[in-house]
């Protein structure tokens, strides 16, 4: 992990996968928020997370599947560049992806996520 202020998106690439197999890597960081590489291959198995997160399209596409309000899939495409938000607690993957598919992911804020603090 880092302690600098610059992670460099080569060096996030070869991070994945990690030296115990994982596919993805904590790259970074300072208070609440984590900076990870992910790039899952064959099927995304991740489960909802604790925290706020957002992805943003690294390399490849693939669609963004999360659940709405009403607990209901959503599901969108996603190139490079494209940003994305999942909110704590709630079920998301990516499905169809491209084997090149490597995305940042940033965790942030309070455990519960922002709408824990309400």
């Amino acid at each position: 992990m880092s302690a600098s202020f610059k992670v460099a998106l080569a060096d996030a690439y070869r991070s994945v996968p990690a030296p115990d197999g994982k596919r993805f890597a904590q790259l970074f960081t300072h208070g609440s928020l984590a900076i990870e590489m992910y790039a899952p291959r064959e099927k995304d198995t991740q489960t909802p997370h604790t925290r706020d997160e957002v992805y943003v399209i690294a390399q490849g596409s693939g669609d963004f599947v999360c659940q709405d309000s009403q607990k209901q899939d959503q599901r969108v495409h996603c190139d490079r560049g494209d940003v994305l938000f999942a909110a704590a607690g709630v079920p998301h993957r990516f499905e169809n992806f491209s084997d090149d598919f490597f995305t940042w992911v940033f965790f942030y804020g309070p455990e519960g996520g922002e709408a824990a603090r309400k």
